[in-house]
């Protein structure tokens, strides 16, 4: 059983309901793990209210037009509008008003809104060991934290596992630092035809590239989990035999004369 200050963030590359059996059972499997979990969407980064409307006066309201002739024109003008919002609504019967996207402070982008969570989040939480699991554009969120956040990512993030990562360290530039980091702590689980865990050729220098055991892209999380639920514990484990105070002649001297 893990230490439950451990914490994983899960995130998702897009929309997903959340009668989703994959979305459901995910966090689910991972509390049974032992793990404190956070799960992030990024793209639901605004609201939809309806789109106020604004009044256009008619500019026949001070023409010099015989009434006739205004009264004419406005009737043509109601009738066209009418016809528009009918085809609307056929279009989108769903859509009855006009509907405007107001984006959330600070969270636009799924890049800003991992900076946001970690920072108000997981930054201030207790957990020792922090573990990603980072889906399609999710890793390229992750990548874009650790150039903004790299030497806090690096002191509280034990490792990262990625699904069908599209990140790419050179386009978004990331650092000599970060790639060696991300080559000892990283794996992206790839969709592929391969059995499980077998290597895949990589063009990118940074984490090594397995195979998720299945060439659909969606289920390239539910597959791996096996895999990185054993590649965090091992993880873990090699974190904290690193902590462990190495014995010096000095310390095993003093131990020795208290015997």
């Amino acid at each position: 059983m893990h230490c439950p200050e451990t914490h994983i963030l899960k995130k998702f590359s897009c929309r997903v309901p959340v009668r989703s059996k994959n979305l459901g059972q995910q966090p689910l499997m991972m509390m049974s793990e032992g793990y404190g979990v956070i799960v992030l969407n990024p793209n639901e980064n605004y609201i939809e209210v309806e789109k106020p409307k604004i009044h256009v006066p008619s500019s026949s309201d001070s023409s010099d037009e015989p009434a006739e002739k205004r009264e004419r024109k406005d009737k043509v003008s109601k009738e066209t509008k009418k016809r528009r919002d009918f085809y609307e609504k056929y279009r989108n019967p769903q859509r009855e008003k006009e509907m405007m996207q107001l984006y959330i402070r600070e969270n636009g982008s799924p890049e800003e809104h991992a900076v946001y969570v970690w920072d108000h989040f997981i930054a201030q939480s207790a957990a020792e060991n922090v573990f990603f699991v980072a889906h399609s554009y999710g890793g390229l969120a992750f990548v874009e934290l650790m150039i903004q956040r790299e030497a806090d990512v690096k002191s509280k993030v034990t490792a990262v596992a990625l699904t069908d990562s599209v990140h790419n360290v050179w386009h978004q530039e990331a650092g000599k630092t970060i790639r060696e980091w991300m080559r000892e702590n990283c794996c992206n689980w790839v969709s592929s035809s391969e059995p499980l865990d077998t290597s895949v050729e990589s063009m990118l220098p940074d984490c090594p590239r397995v195979s998720a055991g299945t060439d659909r892209h969606e289920l390239t999380s539910w597959k791996s989990f096996p895999s990185i639920f054993k590649f965090f514990t091992e993880a873990s484990e090699a974190k904290t035999s690193s902590l462990k105070p190495a014995l010096t002649r000095r310390s095993h001297r003093i131990k020795h004369e208290e015997l």
